[in-house]
């Protein structure tokens, strides 16, 4: 079972350990959570090990172009979508040669974006032959809701390594 602790930085701490571990990597790819991802990551001593890299898209036109994001994704589902953020989380394991890929969109605040109110959220985590998708709805202000979806996205990529075995 999955135990991560209380912080984004346990929580962090724990998924870099267990990435180690079994000789894998993550890349981070990030819109509303501007670098915060890869920075809890990089806080952690010894990440270099499995943490390779992130790409901070926070412009559409960066999400196309640095991570391969289909124009066709943003035009049919926007940013703010599933659809984006697995785009995303795969576009930055392929790009970044990595073994797992960790992404965030949503609407970290103060207003609405694509109609969807302040603290809608997708992250995604794309391995070896899976991607999988979670919507949050986080309450806060920005710095809470950046906080809460780095928190959520180093979570669900823990639960991901649990479930799965290694080899």
């Amino acid at each position: 079972m999955w135990s991560a602790g209380t912080t984004s930085e346990g929580v962090a701490a724990r998924v870099l350990e267990e990435l180690a571990g079994r000789g894998e990597s993550v890349a981070t790819a990030e819109s509303l959570t501007g670098g915060l991802l890869a920075a809890t990551l990089t806080d952690v001593p010894g990440a270099s090990r499995s943490f390779v890299g992130g790409v901070v898209s926070y412009a559409t036109r960066v999400k196309v172009s640095a991570l391969g994001v289909p124009t066709s994704v943003v035009e049919q589902h926007g940013v703010v979508s599933e659809q984006c953020a697995a785009a995303m989380a795969c576009g930055v394991r392929e790009r970044l040669d990595a073994t797992w890929g960790l992404a965030t969109t949503g609407v970290a605040g103060p207003d609405e974006q694509e109609g969807h109110p302040v603290g809608t959220v997708w992250i995604a985590v794309a391995g070896p032959g899976l991607v999988e998708t979670r919507l949050l709805a986080l309450d806060g202000d920005r710095v809470g809701i950046r906080r809460g979806t780095c928190a959520a996205a180093l979570s669900a990529l823990g639960a991901m390594l649990a479930s799965r075995p290694t080899g």
